[in-house]
Protein backbone atom coordinates (compact mmCIF):
# COMPACT_ATOMS: atom_id res chain seq x y z
CA UNK A 1 0.00 0.00 0.00
CA UNK A 2 2.68 2.53 0.67
CA UNK A 3 3.73 2.22 -3.20
CA UNK A 4 0.29 2.84 -4.16
CA UNK A 5 0.52 5.75 -1.93
CA UNK A 6 3.10 7.36 -2.98
CA UNK A 7 2.20 6.67 -6.91
CA UNK A 8 -0.80 8.39 -6.44
CA UNK A 9 0.91 11.27 -4.33
CA UNK A 10 2.81 11.88 -7.46
CA UNK A 11 0.42 11.85 -9.83
CA UNK A 12 -1.85 14.41 -7.57
CA UNK A 13 0.44 17.08 -7.20
CA UNK A 14 2.17 16.37 -10.33
CA UNK A 15 -1.02 17.79 -11.53
CA UNK A 16 -1.62 19.68 -8.66
CA UNK A 17 1.13 21.84 -8.27
CA UNK A 18 1.10 22.67 -11.98
CA UNK A 19 -2.48 24.05 -11.80
CA UNK A 20 -1.47 26.38 -9.61
CA UNK A 21 1.08 27.99 -11.80
CA UNK A 22 -0.61 28.18 -14.65
CA UNK A 23 -3.96 29.99 -12.66
CA UNK A 24 -0.94 32.28 -11.50
CA UNK A 25 0.15 33.21 -14.67
CA UNK A 26 -3.40 33.81 -15.66
CA UNK A 27 -3.76 35.75 -13.07
CA UNK A 28 -1.10 37.65 -13.83
CA UNK A 29 -1.29 38.19 -17.68
CA UNK A 30 -5.00 37.56 -18.86
CA UNK A 31 -4.73 35.16 -21.00
CA UNK A 32 -7.14 32.26 -21.98
CA UNK A 33 -4.82 29.53 -22.83
CA UNK A 34 -3.37 29.59 -19.01
CA UNK A 35 -6.58 29.85 -17.42
CA UNK A 36 -7.97 26.52 -20.05
CA UNK A 37 -4.57 24.43 -18.96
CA UNK A 38 -5.20 25.70 -15.10
CA UNK A 39 -8.08 24.15 -15.72
CA UNK A 40 -7.47 20.71 -17.32
CA UNK A 41 -4.84 19.90 -14.74
CA UNK A 42 -7.12 20.95 -11.88
CA UNK A 43 -9.88 18.82 -13.74
CA UNK A 44 -7.00 15.98 -13.69
CA UNK A 45 -5.70 15.94 -10.27
CA UNK A 46 -9.27 15.46 -8.91
CA UNK A 47 -9.80 12.46 -11.11
CA UNK A 48 -6.46 11.48 -9.54
CA UNK A 49 -8.03 11.53 -6.24
CA UNK A 50 -10.72 10.40 -6.43
CA UNK A 51 -9.25 7.51 -8.14
CA UNK A 52 -7.15 6.85 -5.01
CA UNK A 53 -10.00 7.47 -2.88
CA UNK A 54 -12.07 4.83 -4.84
CA UNK A 55 -9.38 2.27 -4.79
CA UNK A 56 -8.78 2.59 -1.22
CA UNK A 57 -12.15 2.32 -0.18
CA UNK A 58 -13.09 -0.67 -2.19
CA UNK A 59 -9.89 -1.87 -1.34
CA UNK A 60 -10.70 -2.17 2.47
CA UNK A 61 -14.33 -3.13 1.43
CA UNK A 62 -13.07 -6.56 -0.55
CA UNK A 63 -10.53 -7.06 1.78
CA UNK A 64 -13.49 -7.16 4.76
CA UNK A 65 -15.64 -9.20 2.75
CA UNK A 66 -12.47 -11.57 2.13
CA UNK A 67 -11.89 -11.77 5.82
CA UNK A 68 -15.04 -12.78 6.41
CA UNK A 69 -15.76 -15.47 3.87
CA UNK A 70 -12.69 -17.11 4.63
Amino acid sequence: MTVFYWVMGVLIVGTLVPSVLYMGLYAATGEDACLRRAQALWNISRVFALLGFNLLVWGHVVYGLWQIWS
